[in-house]
Formats: C-alpha cells, structure tokens, sequence
C-alpha cells in the first residue's frame, strides 16, 4: 500500500509557516524571515518514503491586500483551499486569528484539519491549554497540536497525523523530485531572502528579482539576476555606498545557491526600476504573478 496527497499549509505572515515546510522535508525551499509576506508564491515540498508521499504547499501568508500584488498572493490561497487532501492552519501562540471566512470554510469541510500552533516554547503551559480549547471550540473536527519549530517539537506528531490521514494514492511526483518549481526559481527566492534579511522598512516589499539567464555547466552555475525596485531612491539604498550592500547580498546569496545547486556558483547582481511593479497588471504578469 502506497500513500500521497497533498497538505496545503494556511496561515497569517510570521507564523512559521515556510519554517515549518523546510524542516519537515530537509530543503530550504520557502524563502524565510522575521518580515511579514516573504512568501509571495505558491510553493510545493515534497517528502519521498517507499511507504508514502507527501506534498506540502506552503501559501502566501493571510493578509487583507493593499496591492494587486496582493490579490495576486490570495488568490494563490484560493486555489490551496480547493485542492487539498490535508488542511493545515498554521497558528501561533500570539496570534489573534481573526479570518473568520478560513475558520468557517474549515468548519464546513469534510477534508482532515490539522491546526498547528506553533513557538510553544515562547509560551507557558496554561496559555497553550487555552488556545488549544479555543481552536478546539472553533473546529471540533480538527486535530490540534501545540509546536515548536525552532525546538523541533511535537514535529513528528504533526508527520505521524499527517501520513494517518493521507489516501492511499501513487506518487505524484517522481521519487527524487523535492519540489515542483526550477533551481532558477529558487535562485530568486533565495537572492530576495537576503534583501528581506537586510534591508528595513518598505524595500523588501518593493523589491522583485528575476533571473535574466542561469547557465548551467558541470562545474559551475553562472547566474545574472535583476532586483527590480519601484524607485531611483530605493536603486541607492539597494546598491550602497560603493556597491557595498549589493556586494554583501550577492556573497551571502551565492552560498546558500551553492549549497542547494551542490556546485560553484559565479552570481552577478543589477539593480534596476521598475515603476509601480505592484499595482500595474501588464508589469505583475511580466513578472509572473499572474
């Protein structure tokens, strides 16, 4: 007998949503950090066993959209809703879960819900009770389970939970697959990881990158991105004085694409503007958000 489905992971920014899929499955798949909305796409991780197979699809965090961009995110959330084997809503223990229409879609499913809440380590014992009554009261069908990421706790519970409710299915995807998105794709993530790491305020948000070309030896990747910004302003602060952020950027980028393209990687970085990315639809579709 062989297991698969998919678990589609749902939650608000910051609650360890993208954490949570890179431990389970080993890869650093979703770009991750301590500011809301890193996750823009859709992104699959995949766990291969002999006995079973799962797909985790880590959504964009729940936000109310100020943006097309925005619109673009949940609507990446809609479609998680429709296709799931598994649900589950990620929590935390400070948050104040106030999406009503996720909580009442959950209540009407027949799918299996796991609701995770997660940094109980930053919590006491009394607190975690209460929420998990509260969730409880809110989704009777659910099983709900207090986490800890960071301390990898109850994380073999939430495995255990999961492969119990996964249908009896073939694989599908093949067994050496991680993921259903392109090492470029990843590339790009990982490039805008850093500037979310690095950059405060409203840069982050105002930043895309796209890989112009990704040329793939035996040997070595060379890699040409583009940081697009929203503003010439932004273009300096990206950059630096003498290019010494950029150069920062690109040092710590280029090792973590090492790492997961397991070879050398020659990275070459441009900055450059492009007005109004998030509001205008032409410009959202150039750049792949619909």
């Amino acid at each position: 007998m062989h297991k698969a489905g998919f678990v589609n992971i749902i939650g608000k920014p910051n609650v360890g949503k993208s954490s949570l899929m890179n431990t389970l499955t080993g890869y650093k798949l979703s770009a991750v950090s301590y500011k809301a909305q890193t996750t823009r796409h859709r992104i699959f991780g995949i766990i291969n066993t002999d006995a079973y197979q799962i797909v985790f699809s880590d959504t964009p965090g729940l936000i109310k959209p100020a943006y097309l961009m925005h619109e673009c995110m949940m609507s990446n959330i809609n479609e998680a809703l429709k296709d799931a084997d598994v649900f589950m809503l990620m929590t935390d223990v400070n948050d104040n879960f106030h999406f009503e229409e996720i909580i009442h879609k959950m209540q009407k499913t027949e799918i299996p819900v796991i609701v995770a809440i997660n940094k109980c380590d930053l919590s006491n014992q009394e607190n975690v009770q209460k929420l998990i009554g509260w969730w409880k009261e809110k989704l009777p069908q659910a099983n709900v389970i207090p986490i800890s990421v960071l301390e990898n706790f109850n994380l073999q519970k939430i495995l255990d939970t999961i492969i119990n409710f996964l249908p009896e299915h073939e694989a599908y995807y093949p067994k050496d697959d991680i993921t259903n998105l392109p090492l470029r794709f990843f590339t790009a993530e990982i490039i805008r990881e850093k500037i979310f790491l690095h950059y405060e305020k409203e840069i982050p948000y105002a930043v895309e990158v796209v890989i112009e070309s990704y040329e793939d030896t035996e040997d070595i990747a060379r890699i040409r991105a583009v940081i697009f910004v929203e503003r010439q302003t932004q273009k300096g602060i990206i950059i630096g004085q003498k290019g010494d952020a950029i150069k920062n950027i690109g040092i710590k980028a280029r090792h973590d694409i090492e790492t997961l393209a397991g070879k050398k990687v020659f990275l070459e970085l441009h900055v450059k503007v492009l007005k109004n990315w998030r509001s205008e639809k032409n410009l959202l579709k150039k750049l792949g958000h619909l």
